[in-house]
């Protein structure tokens, strides 16, 4: 089916008043729920095309494999839960909402990140993140619970807290950024997040819970601001 019926017919459906979807042999169709603020939620078998979920708010996303680029692209609300990998760019402009994935995330996953009003973005990567994670982030939450596999980490990052258990190597940091120690409120946050992640995925919490984690902030609110004319 092609992505432009397929997401008419997703349309569709929640104007009629479907409240559970659930798409079968999705082969790399893009834009699914795209846009949409319904309270909805779409249970996928397959791999989803780029911008899964884009512009959305509302809807839960249960993904049974892998997505392409730019998963959450802009969502300012709703979930995203991943039982496979995700490619790049993934959260793109994210202001809102929950993106769960269960394994590896590609390059610049969290670029542009931001919160918006008391909305506040969290992505939780249970595998490992690709280079410039949390790229020009301004706000928001990213936690890795496997590892750092590339370089450039917060590359030009201004807002917004990346929580990494178990440590990073300094030579995987941007200068743009700080390691320190978590503290209270950090935990009661970071606890919050593990607990919805394993949920999304039936998982076992405590091997996280007792887990040790670093916090990384950027060094400056405006790391660019002297660029500017005026």
């Amino acid at each position: 089916m092609d992505f432009r019926e397929l997401g008419r017919n997703i349309r569709l459906a929640v104007a009629g008043g479907a409240r559970r979807i659930c798409l079968e042999d999705v082969c790399g169709q893009r834009y699914i729920a795209a846009g949409l603020t319904a309270d909805v939620s779409i249970l996928i078998r397959g791999v989803p095309g780029n911008d899964l979920g884009a512009f959305m708010q509302g809807p839960r996303i249960r993904v049974l494999g892998n997505v392409q680029d730019a998963a959450g692209n802009t969502m300012s609300g709703g979930e995203i839960a991943v039982h496979g990998d995700a490619r790049n760019v993934l959260c793109y402009a994210m202001r809102g909402g929950h993106v769960y994935v269960r394994g590896d995330a590609g390059y610049r996953a969290g670029i542009n990140m931001k919160a918006s009003g008391d909305r506040c973005p969290v992505l939780v990567i249970g595998g490992s993140a690709g280079g410039f994670l949390g790229e020009y982030m301004a706000g928001g939450r990213i936690v890795v619970l496997g590892n750092i596999a590339g370089d450039w980490t917060g590359a030009g990052m201004h807002g917004g807290a990346i929580y990494i258990r178990g440590g990073v190597s300094p030579h995987r940091l941007s200068p743009d950024v700080r390691v320190c120690d978590l503290d209270d409120s950090d935990w009661v946050q970071l606890r919050e997040d593990i607990w919805q992640y394993c949920r999304s995925f039936d998982a076992d919490p405590d091997p996280f819970l007792a887990s040790s984690f670093v916090k990384l902030v950027p060094r400056r609110l405006r790391p660019y601001g002297d660029q500017y004319t005026h």
